[in-house]
């Protein structure tokens, strides 16, 4: 587990966009996302990496398009929050984490974002 836990922190050091350190444990990140900021926050959780970000405003996209996308990506999904903003998160079994899991898991992650945020715009 500890090696899981090295490969994180070092995964998310090494990338090419602001990132910080919240907690042991935990970080932030912003990415770009369909031309806006996408911040996206890390934290182990157990035997779990998990990751989440706000992506829109309430009402700006019907639910059922977010529940149709979420049968199409694995590791991801869309949710509300009680407000109805529309947040992206996902899971990752920490054991086992590598650096090429961590940047499809990611990855994932910011293109559900941009599909969304793209959608919503046009």
């Amino acid at each position: 587990m500890e090696e899981a836990l090295t490969c994180l922190a070092n995964f998310i050091s090494s990338l090419d966009t602001n990132t910080r350190a919240l907690a042991p444990g935990e970080w932030g990140l912003v990415l770009d996302c369909a031309g806006f900021p996408l911040d996206v926050g890390v934290s182990v959780r157990g035997e779990l990496v998990r990751a989440q970000a706000a992506v829109l405003p309430s009402g700006v996209i019907d639910p059922h398009q977010l529940l149709y996308w979420n049968r199409q990506a694995p590791l991801v999904c869309f949710a509300e929050n009680r407000a109805g903003e529309v947040f992206v998160c996902g899971e990752l079994p920490l054991p086992g984490v590598t650096t090429e899991s961590l940047d499809r898991f990611l990855g994932l992650l910011l293109a559900s974002a941009t599909r969304a945020r793209e959608f919503a715009i046009h």
